[in-house]
């Protein structure tokens, strides 16, 4: 386990490292599962299409996931994120072609707050489309 990261050695604009993220089929039928929501429009492409979407999507909360992981991954410690707020503005659109989707996530400080605590915006994009929007992280650091 790595250090925690000093809110004194921290300024606004300090970029996390950037990650990707495969989603394919099986992903989605792995995050039903522990999710419980099995809702058609995530695994029946006849289902997903017949209610006008493009092809079967990601759960909107599996991608709200895989976007916070930048910002745990940085702090090394997952209690350390405080608040996390999206906004769904696109789908992650999952085909059935042996690749799937990725979900590419990029996240910096924002703002420097009170009580070591910090806003960190993140950025998540699949198919060069924004997926969320307004996606922000308040994190206490050490």
């Amino acid at each position: 386990m790595t250090a925690a990261i000093a809110y004194d050695d921290v300024e606004v604009g300090t970029e996390l490292p950037a990650r990707e993220f495969p989603v394919d089929r099986a992903t989605l039928v792995q995050y039903a599962g522990a999710s419980g929501d099995f809702n058609p429009i995530h695994w029946n492409e006849r289902f997903a299409r017949e209610v006008g979407l493009p092809d079967v999507i990601a759960h909107g909360m599996f991608t709200m996931a895989v976007a916070i992981r930048v910002v745990t991954d940085w702090t090394v410690d997952p209690a350390a994120v405080e608040e996390y707020g999206v906004r769904f503005t696109r789908p992650v659109v999952v085909p059935d072609d042996g690749v799937g989707a990725t979900v590419h996530v990029s996240a910096k400080v924002a703002a420097k707050l009170d009580d070591r605590r910090v806003r960190v915006d993140v950025l998540a994009t699949s198919g060069g489309q924004k997926v969320l929007g307004v996606s922000r992280a308040v994190v206490r650091l050490a």
